[in-house]
């Protein structure tokens, strides 16, 4: 190898180093992204908040990059118990963003630490203030308004239910997730973190809690089901005895009006009969002893009477007349 070639190949080598260092001290970050140079595991110079291309020096300086926009944090559900002794489950939701990305680093390293001291605190924080409150306060806003149908129902469930639905709110819903918020938010400044928000998720009662209410809500419905069919059983009662005496009356009316008519008819009939007697009694004697025959007189009938009988009187006086006419 002459020595034009070992020239050229130390020019090549010292570019391809420069490119290297070039590329090796070089980085970018975006709208999203936050940063802090660190030199041999120590914080260099100021955070790097704004985007674009920056410079670093290569192989003994890294780049830590954080995010800028908020982050969720979700807690695990607690079993609390409330100023009334009553356990219940609470599910609590918060957001946060790293604000101060050099403290951050310093205090928590990364948002997997956050996310564990976050546990610690949020949680602690929700505990002391829900076990110090009411659990009326908990689940109702200040400025709700019992209404008509509520009313109507606790009547129905029991004096229990009633008196819960009528306890006074004094702070509500509202103001104790504010009361957390700012407990919590001034321990987060030295984590270099702002909370943005929390809120309650979920409240339930406990599992043991939660089955004695479903019995209870079980029994109550049976009762008020109870309760119905008695009065549903009552009123069908009432309503057969009105049918009954109804129709009762009726039948009687009925019975009543039947027997007016037929004496009203007998009574029509005899003074037929009387008429027809009086206007000529022969002639009614004559028509009802013939009317008389067909029903004593039949195929299987056996009649012993003398010739002289009155019962044949207009049949004997037919013939003779008969006999005179020939």
């Amino acid at each position: 190898m002459n020595q034009q070639q070992i020239s050229f190949l130390a020019f090549f080598l010292l570019v391809l180093a420069a490119i290297i260092g070039l590329l090796a001290s070089v980085y970018t970050l975006d709208e999203a992204e936050q940063a802090v140079v660190v030199q041999l595991g120590a914080p260099v110079g100021d955070p790097i908040t704004t985007p674009g291309l920056h410079f670093k020096l290569p192989f003994i300086q890294e780049v830590r990059r954080f995010d800028k926009r908020v982050i969720s944090w979700d807690g695990d559900p607690n079993q609390i118990p409330t100023r009334g002794e009553q356990f219940i489950s609470v599910d609590t939701t918060a957001r946060w963003r790293i604000v101060e990305p050099l403290t951050f680093l310093q205090r928590v390293k990364n948002e997997n630490g956050a996310t564990m001291r976050l546990n610690d605190i949020l949680d602690s924080v929700v505990r002391d203030k829900i076990s110090s409150t009411d659990l009326v306060e908990i689940v109702r806003s200040k400025d709700w308004k019992i209404s008509e149908d509520d009313l109507e129902k606790v009547q129905i469930a029991g004096e229990e239910d009633e008196e819960i639905l009528m306890q006074e709110v004094k702070t509500g819903r509202e103001e104790l997730v504010k009361s957390i918020f700012d407990q919590a938010a001034t321990q987060m400044p030295e984590m270099g973190i702002e909370l943005v928000d929390i809120r309650i998720k979920r409240i339930d009662y406990v599992e043991a809690v939660q089955q004695r209410v479903f019995e209870r809500m079980i029994a109550e419905r049976q009762r008020i089901a109870e309760q119905f069919r008695s009065e549903g059983q009552g009123r069908a009662a009432e309503i057969d005895g009105d049918t009954e005496r109804s129709l009762s009356e009726i039948r009687s009316e009925a019975n009543r009006q039947a027997e007016v008519i037929r004496g009203q008819a007998d009574a029509e009939a005899s003074r037929i009969y009387a008429e027809a007697y009086g206007a000529d009694p022969e002639f009614y004697s004559f028509l009802r002893t013939l009317e008389s025959y067909p029903k004593t007189i039949g195929p299987s009938s056996t009649l012993i009477l003398g010739t002289d009988s009155e019962y044949f009187r207009y049949l004997r006086d037919v013939s003779v007349q008969a006999e005179e006419n020939e």
